[in-house]
């Protein structure tokens, strides 16, 4: 791979990504402010999203937060969110196969949400097309990397204005959250058959969340989406 097609590679998930990037930032800010007021330093806004970057289970652990953290809860918590990216990660785990584990292992670090759906979404289409390789290892990269210091600049940037700016989720910033998602969706869509594993995760997570406790409805929705997508392949 010549250097300049890996630029142009970086470049193309870049130019992908940047409209998702718009709407990252302000529930970065969500979150950030949200920290700030239950008592978060900067510092410790600016550790917790550059160590964990996830923002489910960053808002969650935020919400738990008291004067005395329950600290277990927290971290089981935000497992059990984050457990999606197993899902997420074996997804793409054919495509990586031929990539040495020190490579691949850092660049997971960076598999956020969106990013994950950009380039998975891309690999689909390449693979579709019979483009050699499916998996663009520069666009994985100029897709996923960007997201970093957005979510991080942003939450920082929320941390020191939230004070000062009192409920921010009042100003609608928080709409941005569903609304990263309905789009990753509507890329992803491969018509109403295929979906059919979407509509039954969905199911089990609102009933789930309706009665049971705490982040359950998350593992709740993952499972059934994969029993179901499983089952149907086996009746075929």
């Amino acid at each position: 791979m010549t250097h300049t097609h890996t630029r142009s590679e970086i470049l193309r998930g870049a130019k992908d990504a940047l409209p998702i990037m718009f709407a990252v930032a302000p529930y970065a800010m969500v979150l950030g402010a949200q920290a700030s007021q239950v008592g978060l330093s900067l510092v410790e806004v600016g550790v917790m999203t550059g160590l964990n970057f996830a923002g489910g289970s960053e808002f969650a652990a935020i919400k738990l937060w008291a004067a005395v953290p329950p600290m277990l809860t927290i971290v089981l918590i935000t497992l059990l969110i984050n457990s999606r990216h197993i899902v997420m990660g074996a997804a793409l785990a054919p495509y990586l196969q031929h990539l040495p584990k020190r490579k691949v292992i850092p660049a997971l670090f960076f598999m956020a949400d969106e990013g994950w759906a950009i380039s998975y979404a891309d690999t689909a289409r390449r693979s579709l097309a019979q483009q050699q390789p499916a998996f663009s290892w520069p666009y994985y990269w100029g897709v996923c990397l960007p997201f970093y210091p957005v979510w991080v600049g942003f939450a920082l940037v929320g941390a020191a204005i939230g004070p000062a700016l009192g409920n921010i989720e009042a100003y609608g910033f928080a709409m941005a959250f569903p609304a990263v998602f309905i789009v990753l969706l509507r890329s992803m869509w491969k018509g109403p058959q295929l979906a059919c594993s979407w509509l039954v995760s969905l199911l089990v997570a609102i009933l789930v969340y309706l009665t049971v406790p705490g982040a359950w409805f998350v593992f709740a929705g993952v499972i059934a989406g994969m029993l179901f997508t499983y089952l149907r392949a086996v009746a075929q």
